[in-house]
C-alpha cells in the first residue's frame, strides 16, 4: 500500500463537539504527530463542556496526547445535543479559529456521523478550512454509524495502547458508558489496521486532497 507523506508539520487544528471526541477519534494520530514533530502547535476547539469537569478532563487528556507540543485549547459552553440551534455561534468560533491558525492539518468529525453535534462541525469545518487537509475522524458508539474510510494512520501497539490508557485515565466521567472500554477502542483500531496492512490504525474520511506527483 502506497504511503503519502505530509512532510514536517508545524501547526495542527483539532475540533470536537464534546470533550473526548478528539481523543477518541484522533488521539493516536495526535500522539504520533507530536512525537515526530517536537514543538508542533496544536490548536483545539471543543463546543461543549466549558467550565465543568469535562473541560478539566479534556485539558489533561490532550496534554498527555500532545507531548512536547504547544497546546492551545478552547472549550465553549454550548449545550450538549443542541449545537445546531447555535449554528451562528459555532460557525463564528470555527471561523475565528481558522483566522488565527494557518494549519497544516485539521482533524474534525466526519460527515456521516449520526450525532447532530458532530455533523454540524463536519459540515462547517471544510467550508472554512477550504485550503487545508481536513481529516474526518470516526467515533465508536451505539449509533452504528461507522462508515467506509479512505485514509489511514497506522499505529504501533505502543501508540494504540497509550491512547486507550489516556482515555481511561483522563475521562472518568465517561467510564459508565457501555461503549467506553478497551475492547471497543482497540477492536476498532485492529479492524482499521487490517484494512491498511498494519497492526492498528486510526481511519479518516478526507474531503479534498491535492497530490504532487512530481515532488
Amino acid at each position: 500500500m502506497i504511503r503519502l507523506r505530509t512532510g514536517h508539520l508545524e501547526r495542527i487544528v483539532a475540533v470536537g463537539a464534546h470533550c473526548d471526541d478528539i481523543a477518541i477519534g484522533a488521539g493516536g494520530s495526535l500522539l504520533a504527530v507530536c512525537r515526530a514533530n517536537p514543538g508542533v502547535r496544536v490548536d483545539a476547539l471543543v463546543l461543549c463542556g466549558g467550565g465543568t469537569e469535562r473541560e478539566t478532563e479534556e485539558r489533561a487528556a490532550l496534554t498527555a496526547l500532545c507531548p512536547g507540543a504547544e497546546l492551545a485549547l478552547t472549550v465553549l459552553k454550548l449545550p450538549d445535543g443542541r449545537t445546531p440551534a447555535h449554528w451562528d455561534e459555532v460557525k463564528s468560533a470555527v471561523a475565528e479559529l481558522q483566522q488565527r491558525a494557518d494549519a497544516d492539518l485539521v482533524f474534525a468529525p466526519y460527515s456521516g456521523d449520526a450525532h447532530q453535534d458532530h455533523r454540524l462541525l463536519a459540515e462547517l469545518v471544510p467550508q472554512l478550512f477550504r485550503d487545508h487537509l481536513v481529516l474526518g475522524y470516526e467515533i465508536v458508539k451505539s449509533d452504528g454509524d461507522l462508515g467506509r474510510p479512505d485514509v489511514y494512520q497506522p499505529l504501533t501497539a505502543d501508540l494504540a495502547r497509550r491512547k486507550v490508557d489516556v482515555l481511561h485515565e483522563h475521562y472518568p466521567s465517561q467510564r459508565h458508558r457501555p461503549w467506553f472500554d478497551t475492547e471497543a477502542f482497540l477492536g476498532l483500531a485492529r479492524i482499521r489496521g487490517i484494512e491498511c496492512h498494519a497492526r492498528y490504525a486510526e481511519a479518516f474520511h478526507a474531503t479534498t486532497v491535492t497530490l504532487d506527483l512530481e515532488g
